[in-house]
């Protein structure tokens, strides 16, 4: 790894003084673009700091006719919303802007972006401007440790969070993960810790982010859109490691990701730690008899390995994946210098959350498990892994991507498919290509349905066909590999709807 020495992209005299909480916002002329949960933070704390805000979103509703209203009374300088409104960049009061902070979902090409990089005005994300604001006079500044990957970030964020909080530290789990950091940063608890969940969105935007400790826990194609291609998406997962203080962790399984560590511009001194799930090499987590080890964060790591927890302790069902998840957990607060006592009570304290490969219910020998979480091939691939033989309930948008890796590497383990949603087509050729001769029920298509949108009824309707060719050791898996818009507002609703429809089966069963 190389030791870091240049300067952000961008680096205007202004911007480059603004580093801290305590630094001369006043006046400075921001436009932001985005009014969700992170861009009306960030636009509630440029306010309070004292810059001059335009606020701009495309969607004229409701909720953000609120926010706009609240900003307004707190010093919002102007709010735009509605078609068309971001198509340009708009002035702030009468004069260019001199940065641009954006909501993490906006896409590069969008008209608001291209104009302020063709006027070389600055675009920060909102962690971009939280890495900035971190610092303020007279109070705790945390340490963050941050978490990427394509797959496995909330749980890793969560297990994180609930080391160092066992441990006895302040921290909580901010990012992509629901928590605005800029809210976290304001509020009155002074925290020791971030577990920072960060998405390639929110990373493409930042600069000078610098954590205590960094990890990318895998990579597949994913937002390839977005990126405008994987190697994009790759490079920008990357930025995790820039500036990383004292550990970059990496999935050793990736080359992908050793390459990302091996070109990272760090801090000197930064140590590079791997982990899978196997035996470690030196300087490596992994598991040893169904032990997760340590073999970096200890004097003798040539001959010993500290013992950290069991595979039983990371969770109701502990797959590969999310062991894999765990180690990293343990790898980023060992960083922290978290003991491996502490560790392993953490991850025995950490509640998962739902719709992640979820055990819903055991029935009659049957598993039932709700993994709609699984809105991509790879995600559906650790869960796909974890169980054989499976009933698969799969299937919605597709997003574009193909099914034919997933299918050729689970096609034995599956006894039957499921399917739900309306963008089928990928994944029904998928399998009529590399596994004619499983059974594939559509209960999209079903003639009992009229109205082929609600997801509530087609949930109903799998989890009925799935009951019915189910025997004794089966699981049946909901991890559709796919996005939920389709039928449902968002992957919870699916992973609710699918499990009122088992809970519903297991009264009727048990009636």
């Amino acid at each position: 790894m190389k030791a870091n020495n240049e300067n952000p992209v961008y680096a205007y005299d202004r911007l480059e003084q603004l580093t801290s909480w305590d630094s001369d916002w006043a006046g400075l002329r921001v436009v932001v673009a985005g009014l969700g949960v992170s861009g009306f933070a960030a636009a509630d704390t440029l306010i309070e700091l004292g810059a001059r805000v335009v606020v701009v979103d495309g969607n004229d509703t409701e909720a953000n006719q609120t926010k706009a209203t609240t900003l307004s009374i707190v010093g919002a300088a102007k709010t735009l919303l509605g078609a068309g409104s971001m198509d340009s960049l708009p002035l702030v009061e009468g004069q260019p802007a001199e940065l641009v902070v954006t909501s993490p979902g906006l896409p590069p090409a969008l008209g608001i972006l291209a104009d302020a990089r063709d006027q070389k005005i600055q675009i920060w994300g909102d962690v971009e401007l939280a890495w900035r604001v971190r610092e303020r006079e007279g109070r705790k500044t945390a340490q963050w440790l941050c978490i990427t990957g394509t797959n496995g970030k909330t749980t890793t964020v969560g297990m994180t969070e609930s080391i160092l909080q066992t441990a006895g530290h302040k921290a909580i789990a901010v990012g992509n993960v629901g928590t605005p950091i800029l809210d976290a940063l304001r509020d009155p608890v002074e925290y020791d810790f971030f577990a920072v969940e960060l998405s390639s969105f929110q990373l493409h935007w930042t600069y000078s982010l610098s954590p205590l400790a960094s990890v990318v826990l895998n990579v597949a194609e994913d937002h390839v859109d977005w990126h405008e291609g994987y190697a994009n998406y790759l490079a920008d997962k990357a930025r995790v490691y820039e500036n990383t203080q004292v550990a970059c962790i990496f999935n050793a399984n990736q080359d992908e990701i050793v390459r990302m560590v091996e070109e990272a511009d760090v801090v000197e001194g930064c140590r590079a730690i791997g982990f899978w799930a196997d035996t470690p090499a030196l300087s490596m987590f992994g598991v040893v008899d169904r032990l997760l080890v340590d073999r970096a964060f200890l004097d003798d790591r040539r001959h010993q390995a500290l013992e950290i927890a069991a595979v039983s302790d990371t969770g109701q069902l502990p797959t590969k994946h999310t062991v894999e998840n765990a180690l990293a957990a343990a790898a980023l607060t060992r960083a922290a210098g978290i003991s491996p006592e502490q560790v392993k009570a953490g991850l025995q304290n950490y509640e998962p959350g739902a719709h992640r490969i979820q055990l819903v219910a055991n029935t009659h020998g049957v598993l039932w498990v709700n993994d709609s979480k699984a809105t991509n091939p790879h995600a559906a691939n650790a869960s796909l892994s974890s169980f054989s033989p499976v009933i698969w309930v799969a299937g919605g948008l597709s997003k574009g991507v193909t099914y034919d890796e997933l299918v050729q590497n689970h096609k034995d383990r599956l006894k039957a498919v499921v399917m739900i949603g309306t963008d089928t087509d990928a994944l029904q050729s998928a399998l009529d290509r590399h596994a004619p001769e499983v059974p594939v029920h559509n209960m999209t298509q079903s003639v009992l349905l009229s109205n082929q949108t609600d997801g509530a009824a087609v949930m109903q309707l799998a989890v009925a066909k799935a009951h019915e060719i189910s025997e004794q050791n089966d699981t049946v898996l909901m991890a559709p590999a796919a996005a939920s818009m389709d039928q449902f507002a968002s992957y919870a609703d699916r992973g609710n709807a699918f499990i009122d429809a088992v809970t519903d089966l297991v009264n009727q069963i048990n009636s």
